[in-house]
């Protein structure tokens, strides 16, 4: 185990790892959106679940006493676009890592955001934009609560160069503010939530008697971090983990999936 607490998780491979979640009175399936239920695309709107998966989430959001929840970093306007998510849906979102919700029946409840954070923001990002708009690749994404830069597309001196400036425009100029890191983007803002937050609201709110989580990036290691006894965490990946297990990519957590799905519609369960 590392000093951050982190250590490999098992594969899953059989009914024993879902056990006693699979007959919760009352089960919250919290899941990432980007490399868990949808591969990366380099334009990250054109992002799309993987049909396996989508069916999947949707088998298990129809069970009884069963909610779906999404929790992405991404912004809930941009969440419900790439998940194709609907007025109707019975799915919970999660967005910007838990600073924004849309519930189903409510839709997204009224927030009253400070203008001058939100004019900072934009000053911020305006910045940050003119540092990377000559570097091949980097690009600057606008948040609900601040903005993301994004190297996917960049080399590695570009990247670095990219990093570097903004970096040292934040650490002069908003050093208050939380920095995550995930795949090829660091996104800063200038709420503090994370994904363990959105998991600890949704159980409230749902009334859940126990949590899987599933994620595949760094930013969910919050979420995984906060799972009690009872609950599972997965990891879609292999790395050093808070998760209990892993499965290799979205075609496995899929496969999980449905797996729980069919363990809850067993009878005496």
């Amino acid at each position: 185990m590392s000093a951050d607490g982190l250590s490999p998780a098992p594969a899953f491979d059989d009914d024993r790892q879902l056990g006693d979640l699979a007959a919760t009175p009352r089960l919250l399936v919290a899941l990432d959106v980007d490399g868990t239920l949808a591969p990366f695309d380099d334009e990250p709107m054109r992002v799309r679940l993987l049909p396996v998966a989508r069916q999947a989430v949707t088998d298990l959001a129809g069970l009884p006493d069963t909610v779906v929840a999404l929790v992405s970093g991404r912004t809930l306007h941009d969440l419900r676009v790439i998940t194709e998510h609907t007025d109707d849906s019975p799915w919970w979102l999660a967005g910007s890592h838990g600073a924004e919700y849309w519930i189903p029946g409510e839709g997204e409840p009224p927030r009253d955001e400070d203008s001058t954070k939100l004019d900072r923001r934009d000053a911020l990002r305006q910045r940050a934009e003119a540092l990377v708009e000559s570097l091949p690749g980097a690009w600057i994404e606008p948040k609900t609560f601040g903005f993301a830069l994004h190297t996917r597309l960049a080399d590695a001196e570009a990247t670095g160069s990219a990093q570097h400036a903004v970096d040292e425009l934040m650490a002069a100029e908003a050093s208050e503010w939380r920095r995550r890191t995930g795949h090829d983007v660091i996104e800063y803002a200038f709420r503090e939530e994370g994904k363990d937050a959105a998991v600890r609201l949704l159980r409230e709110r749902t009334g859940a008697t126990a949590v899987l989580f599933a994620g595949d990036d760094v930013t969910d290691e919050d979420a995984l971090a906060s799972l009690g006894p009872g609950d599972l965490g997965v990891l879609v990946g292999d790395r050093d983990t808070h998760a209990t297990v892993r499965v290799p990519d979205i075609d496995g957590l899929a496969a999980l999936l449905v797996r729980l799905a069919e363990l809850r519609t067993q009878p005496g369960r």
